[in-house]
């Protein structure tokens, strides 16, 4: 596979899991285990997914350039 697509791939495999724990942790904090949780958590992760995703490729090359600096220095 091309490496072009790797990224792409592995930022979404790292994307999934973090918003769903994100989603779920919010949703129980907030309302608790009501009758319609899973919709409520459902359409929370459906909003935050793509939104992690998009925002992942500002982030992480940033970060990566941020943590070079500071461990290069030592």
């Amino acid at each position: 596979m091309k490496q072009k697509h790797f990224k792409y791939i592995n930022t979404l495999f790292v994307v999934i899991p973090m918003t769903l724990i994100m989603a779920f942790v919010g949703i129980v904090r907030n309302y608790g285990f009501g009758t319609d949780w899973h919709f409520k958590f459902l359409k929370a992760w459906s909003v935050m997914l793509p939104v992690a995703y998009l925002a992942s490729f500002l982030i992480i090359p940033n970060a990566r350039k941020l943590a070079e600096r500071i461990t290069s220095k030592n």
